[in-house]
C-alpha cells in the first residue's frame, strides 16, 4: 500500500479542471504532416475485437508491490481493477462493499489503556515507548490543548483506531480461485517482510481476518490516521506466491511478469520491447454486466510521440497513452479533432510546475553571513511576493499550454474539496510589483530600467547587489519556452536572470552538492506530484526541509520555515475529512502560503491522452488512473453493445 508518495517530476514526466475533452474550432484543418513508420514497430491492424493501447515506455515490471513506472501501472488497473479508485478527488470501493467510515459504523475511535512500556505514538506522532515525562494525547484529545504530561503511574487511556474491511463476496482470481481475507493478510505479511510501507506497517497493532470476506484493522494507540480507510492491504494470491520468499517475488515470472489477478484482463504475453498482450478474465466479477467490453487489449511501447501520433492515424494505436508525451502534439491534436480524425483528453490534478526561490540556500543552516553567503535575496515576503506579481503567468498557460490549465493559487487544485474558495492567484501586475520590490528596499538607482534594480535598503543584502538571479531547469522544450517568457516579464521589474539548463540528472542529483536538493539555487523550476488526494501541505514543511537530517531527501527545496504554517498542516493531519476542522486546517495552510509564497506556481500540469475516433468510454480523470475504467472502453461495434 502507498498512501501519498511524493514524487519530483522529471523533465516532462507528470504524475496523476475535471475531466476535459477539448475541441477548438480552427476553420480548415491543416494538412497532417506525413510520419516515417519504423518497421519493427509497427504490427497488424487490430481485431476488432482487441482495444491497442499504446504507452510511452515498456512496464518495468508488472510485480504490483514495486516501483512501478506509469507504464506499469497503466496495464495493471486491467489486471486487478482496484481495490479502490480516486475518481474526481473522492475515494471509490471497486472490490469492497463500501469504504469504511465513522458514520457507517465500519471505522470506530475507542479509548484503551495503556501502560508504561507499550509501544504508542506520543504527542508529536512519534513511535515510542511509552514512559514518564513524555507528552501524550489521552482519549477524546485531538488538539495540542489537552495534551499531557505521562507521570509513568496513573491509568492512562489512549484512542485506538479500528478500521473493518468488507470485501465482495463474488470475488476469484482469474485462475478460479476464490480471493479472500486471506490472500489481504498475506500481502500484509509480504509488506513487512520486505519492509515495504513501514511507515503504516510500524503503526499498525493488529491486522487480521475476521472471516473470509471481513479484515480489521487496529492502529497503536494514539495513532489517529485521516485515512484510515486505505488501510487495507491489497490482495496477494497466497496459493502462487506462497512457495517464494518476498525478496524472490520481485523477479520471479508468476509474479513479475505474469501476475494473476481479479481484473477485466489477465496476461496472454509479454514481448520483451514489442507488447503485452491481455486477454478477458472469464472469472472476471463484472461479466453478468456486460464487462469487459473488449475480448483483449494490447498494450504497445512506443517513446517517439511522432512515431505514436502515426500508428493512431493508421489506426494501429487506439488509445495513446499520458506516459507518451504529448504536450508538445496539443495543437496537432486539436485539428485531428476538428477533422474528426481523433478525440483529444486533456486533464490536470495534483501535479504542478514550480518556481522555487531559494529562500534559505544550505549555507545558512549554521547562520547568515553577509560577507561569505548567497546574498539573502528572498529573506523579505515583499521581494518574494513582487517577484509573483512580476510573473506573466498566465501567457505560459495561454502560449505555452494553448489555454489547457490554469495559473494556480497555492499547492491545493481549484477542484479539490479543501481549495479556499476565497483564495486566487496572484495576477500579473507589473505596476504591483515594482511597488512591492521598492517596498523592500530594491531600487531602480540608475533611472535606467534596462539594468536590474539594486538593494539600496534591503533586509540582509549588502548595498548595491544587484538584483540578478541565477534561474536553474531542464532542457525540455516546455520549460525553455516558459523560462524565456519568465526573463522576459521580470525584465520589465528591473529583476535580471542567468538561466542555465541542466539534466534531470544534474538538476535532481542528491544533496548536499545538488543544486535543488542541496539548496543551493536562486530559483529553481521544477514540478512536484502525489500520488493520492490528499492535500500535500508537508511539500512546505519545515521537517521536509533537505538536510542531513533527511538525508537531502525532502521537498521542501525553498527551505521555507514557518511554525503557523507547520502547526496547521500538522492539525490538518489529525482531522477527518467530513469534519469542519479538516477543511479550517487546510485552508489556513493556503491563507499562509498566499501571504509567505514559499514557492510560486506556475500552472497545473497537463496530462493528456487521445484516442481514435471510434473509441467509446474512455475516460481521462484528473486523479485516477488514466486507465481505470477499462473495462468499460470499447471500440467500433463494441460501443454498441
Amino acid at each position: 500500500m502507498k498512501k501519498g508518495y511524493v514524487l519530483f517530476l522529471f523533465g516532462m514526466l507528470f504524475f496523476m479542471v475535471g475531466c476535459l475533452t477539448t475541441t477548438q474550432q480552427t476553420g480548415t484543418p491543416t494538412p497532417l504532416p506525413t510520419l516515417p513508420l519504423d518497421e519493427a514497430t509497427s504490427t497488424p491492424l487490430p481485431a476488432s475485437s482487441t482495444l491497442t493501447v499504446c504507452l510511452g515506455q515498456e512496464p518495468n515490471s508488472l510485480y504490483p508491490f514495486g516501483e512501478l513506472n506509469s507504464a506499469a501501472r497503466a496495464v495493471l488497473a486491467s489486471i486487478y481493477n482496484g481495490p479502490y479508485e480516486t475518481i474526481g478527488y473522492e475515494y471509490q470501493p471497486v472490490i469492497l462493499t463500501q469504504m469504511p467510515s465513522l458514520e457507517n459504523g465500519d471505522a470506530q475511535i475507542v479509548p484503551i489503556g495503556v501502560d508504561a512500556g507499550d509501544t504508542i505514538l506520543d504527542a508529536d506522532g512519534n513511535l515510542v515507548t511509552l514512559a514518564a515525562e513524555m507528552r501524550v494525547r489521552p482519549a477524546g484529545c485531538r488538539s495540542n490543548d489537552c495534551v499531557i504530561t505521562y507521570d509513568g503511574e496513573a491509568p492512562l487511556e489512549m484512542d485506538q483506531m479500528i478500521v473493518t474491511f468488507r470485501l465482495r463476496p463474488d470475488l476469484t482470481w482469474s485462475d478460479g480461485t476464490p480471493l479472500t481475507a486471506e490472500d489481504s493478510i498475506y500481502s500484509f505479511e509480504l509488506h513487512a517482510n520486505a519492509k515495504l510501507d513501514t511507515f503504516l506497517i510500524d503503526r499498525t497493532e493488529i491486522y487480521e481476518a475476521a472471516d473470509a470476506q471481513t479484515l480489521q484493522w487496529f492502529g497503536l494507540p494514539g495513532y489517529i490516521d485521516p485515512t484510515y480507510f486505505l488501510n487495507f492491504w491489497m490482495p496477494a494470491p497466497r496459493h502462487l506466491w506462497q512457495e517464494f520468499t518476498a525478496d524472490e517475488l520481485p523477479t520471479i515470472d508468476v509474479a513479475a511478469n505474469a501476475p494473476v489477478g481479479w481484473g477485466p484482463y489477465m496476461v496472454d504475453e509479454w514481448i520483451p520491447g514489442d507488447h503485452i498482450s491481455l486477454r478477458k478474465n472469464p472469472n472476471y466479477f463484472r461479466t453478468a454486466e456486460g464487462f469487459p467490453k473488449m475480448d483483449g487489449i494490447n498494450f504497445r511501447f512506443i517513446s517517439d510521440p511522432d512515431m505514436a501520433l502515426s500508428e493512431l492515424i493508421a489506426g494501429r494505436c487506439d488509445i495513446l497513452d499520458p506516459s507518451i508525451n504529448l504536450e508538445n502534439h496539443v495543437g496537432l491534436l486539436q485539428e485531428m479533432q476538428s477533422a474528426e480524425q481523433a478525440k483529444l483528453f486533456v486533464t490536470t490534478g495534483m501535479s504542478i510546475e514550480w518556481l522555487g526561490l531559494g529562500i534559505s540556500p544550505a549555507s545558512y543552516d549554521n547562520g547568515y553571513n553577509v560577507q561569505q553567503d548567497r546574498q539573502d535575496y528572498f529573506a523579505d515576503t515583499y521581494t518574494r511576493q513582487g517577484i509573483a506579481y512580476c510573473l506573466n503567468r498566465q501567457s505560459l498557460v495561454n502560449d505555452v499550454l494553448f489555454g489547457l490549465t490554469t495559473v494556480p493559487s497555492s499547492y491545493v487544485p481549484v477542484e479539490h474539496p479543501v481549495y479556499d474558495k476565497n483564495s486566487s492567484a496572484i495576477p500579473y501586475d507589473p505596476e504591483i510589483g515594482i511597488s512591492l520590490l521598492e517596498q523592500a528596499g530594491w531600487l531602480d538607482s540608475d533611472n535606467d530600467p534596462a539594468t536590474p534594480r539594486r538593494a539600496i535598503n534591503v533586509q540582509d543584502v549588502a548595498y548595491n547587489t544587484p538584483l540578478e538571479l541565477n534561474y536553474y531547469t531542464t532542457t525540455s522544450t516546455q520549460r525553455r519556452q516558459v523560462a524565456d517568457i519568465l526573463e522576459q516579464s521580470l525584465a520589465e521589474c528591473g529583476i535580471a536572470l542567468n538561466v542555465e539548463y541542466l539534466s534531470a540528472n544534474d538538476l535532481y542529483s542528491s544533496g548536499p552538492a545538488g543544486l535543488l536538493f542541496g539548496r543551493q539555487f536562486d530559483l529553481a523550476e521544477y514540478a512536484l506530484g502525489v500520488e493520492g488526494i490528499e492535500p500535500p501541505c508537508g511539500w512546505f514543511s519545515t521537517a521536509e526541509i533537505p538536510s542531513e537530517v533527511n538525508n537531502w531527501g525532502g521537498t521542501n527545496v525553498t527551505g521555507f520555515r514557518s511554525e503557523e504554517y507547520d502547526s496547521a498542516c500538522y492539525e490538518a493531519g489529525l482531522s477527518f475529512r467530513d469534519e469542519q476542522a479538516y477543511l479550517n486546517a487546510y485552508r489556513q495552510t493556503q491563507i499562509i502560503f498566499a501571504e509567505e509564497l514559499p514557492a510560486i506556481p506556475l500552472y497545473y500540469r497537463l496530462r493528456v491522452a487521445a484516442t481514435g475516433p471510434d473509441v467509446c468510454q474512455y475516460d481521462l480523470d484528473p486523479t485516477a488512473n488514466s486507465m481505470w475504467n477499462i473495462e468499460a472502453i470499447g471500440v467500433g461495434e463494441t460501443c454498441q453493445n
